[in-house]
């Protein structure tokens, strides 16, 4: 389902600080993020690995210290990430960017440095089973 941004995260109970934020941290205590497909990888069965740097342009800098600030948060409270993927201008649709959330996969950042950062994402259910 294509959502607009607000909507995306508000699936996950996070509302956005900043209009053009591109993280939040939900009422659950989640980091809700915006993902682009282009930094998805598949590591190893099972893990969708999303990949990116805050140094990348075009995060203006007021987003990339917020979402520095969330990365360093999740890091350090082990806390789940969600995710909300940006489906780009004129890929699906003729008109602006819209988004679509993926509740079937949780997160789990796997490195940060200040900078450049990896989550690796899977199923719920392969995390319960992991669990036992």
């Amino acid at each position: 389902m294509n959502l607009r941004l607000i909507d995306a995260f508000g699936q996950f109970g996070a509302k956005l600080a900043r209009l053009r934020a591109v993280s939040a941290i939900a009422a659950d205590g989640a980091l809700v993020l915006t993902c682009e497909p282009v930094n998805f990888g598949h590591p190893a069965r099972g893990v969708l690995r999303y990949e990116d740097r805050l140094s990348r342009e075009p995060m203006d800098a007021k987003s990339a210290a917020l979402l520095g600030e969330h990365l360093g948060l999740a890091r350090d409270g082990e806390l789940p990430v969600r995710m909300v993927v940006m489906v780009p201008a004129g890929a699906k649709t003729a008109g602006p960017r819209s988004f679509h959330v993926r509740p079937d996969l949780i997160g789990k950042i796997v490195k940060f440095d200040g900078d450049h950062f990896i989550i690796d994402f899977r199923r719920r259910e392969e995390l319960n089973r992991k669990a036992r």
